[in-house]
């Protein structure tokens, strides 16, 4: 009887000890973390930092492991939250585009001409819209830890300066793997097509397509006018913000304190990212700008007139689409941006 107590105690204590400090044992050698592009984009920096923080925060007990290009799940980025749900990848620095869907509510990021400056993008993230994003990442199984941002999506061709709709008639353009996009660039008058970026590269090298949109970073450090994209418009149509994330179970197995630190750092290096992506790209600091320009490249700046009138033409669009997002979330959206 004594010897069968004693089994019982001893087995009662290794069950305690599992959820203190003896629990790291059972950790992962490592977390993948997936991303679509690394640094020095500041996507890729932002998710460097974040394993970074961690390594030093835990003294390397938990150690993240980027894994950029979508590689994951074999450079389908649209796949990544899926993947991230089940539990195929441990956690993600994601794109709202890529995961809008699964989840049609980030769809509100790429409402055409909703948010036409950072103060506007911030007052979704920071605000009521994006503490509903947030909830809808949880009900799905992923636990939503900080903001960062890819940044706005500005508008590049081979062709013309474009200044108004008319600009765009016939242009083929490469847009990313959402219909909403199809729907803007279409009522444009332009060619929209979707395709991945390793096929757009040569596709706009060769002239089979005419121009694209991303992030001025992402144009710089691809050096996008090596590409023919001569021709750059700063619109500010819609922006990208990005997710900290991580798998349920994944975060489950971490004891209360490590998720602390988890967390944290993924705040800290959200703040790094936002910085980073809006460099030089501010009212106060247009040095990217300036830099872009000084390789031959034409920058047109539209005035509120001329940006008024692809707002105008993108209206139907952005009707249409506020039913799918959700007319509350949409409303919601407005006032907070008008509030900012």
């Amino acid at each position: 009887m004594m010897r069968r107590t004693s089994m019982l105690l001893a087995g009662l204590l290794l069950a305690l000890m599992g959820t203190g400090p003896l629990a790291a044992q059972t950790y992962k050698d490592e977390y993948r973390v997936s991303t679509v592009v690394p640094a020095p984009f500041p996507w890729g920096l932002a998710a460097e930092r974040w394993a970074e923080l961690v390594g030093e925060r835990t003294d390397g007990r938990i150690k993240l492991v980027i894994y950029p290009g979508a590689q994951l799940v074999q450079g389908e980025q649209t796949r990544e939250f899926a993947a991230l749900r089940r539990g195929l990848i441990d956690m993600a620095v994601g794109s709202t585009i890529n995961w809008s869907p699964q989840i049609v509510e980030m769809n509100i990021f790429s409402m055409p001409f909703l948010m036409p400056d950072y103060a506007a993008l911030d007052a979704l993230t920071q605000g009521p819209v994006g503490e509903v994003i947030f909830e809808r990442i949880r009900e799905n199984g992923v636990v939503p830890l900080a903001w960062a941002e890819n940044g706005f999506r500005e508008v590049t061709n081979s062709k013309v300066a474009i200044r108004t709709p008319a600009d765009m008639a016939g242009l083929k353009m490469r847009v990313v793997g959402s219909p909403i996009y199809n729907d803007i660039f279409t009522a444009l008058g332009a060619n929209p097509t979707q395709m991945s970026w390793a096929d757009a590269q040569p596709a706009l090298s060769t002239g089979a397509v005419d121009g694209q949109e991303n992030p001025l970073t992402i144009y710089d450090v691809l050096k996008m006018w090596e590409l023919g994209q001569t021709n750059v418009t700063l619109w500010r149509y819609v922006a990208d913000p990005l997710i900290f994330a991580v798998n349920q179970e994944v975060w489950d197995s971490f004891t209360p304190e490590d998720q602390e630190i988890v967390a944290t750092a993924a705040v800290d290096a959200g703040a790094y990212g936002v910085e980073v992506a809006r460099r030089g790209l501010t009212d106060e600091d247009q040095s990217l700008i300036e830099e872009i320009e000084g390789h031959g490249v034409t920058v047109v700046r539209l005035t509120d007139e001329e940006r008024q009138a692809f707002v105008d033409a993108t209206r139907p669009v952005y009707e249409a689409w506020r039913e799918k997002v959700g007319a509350d979330l949409v409303k919601q959206a407005e006032e907070s941006v008008a509030q900012r």
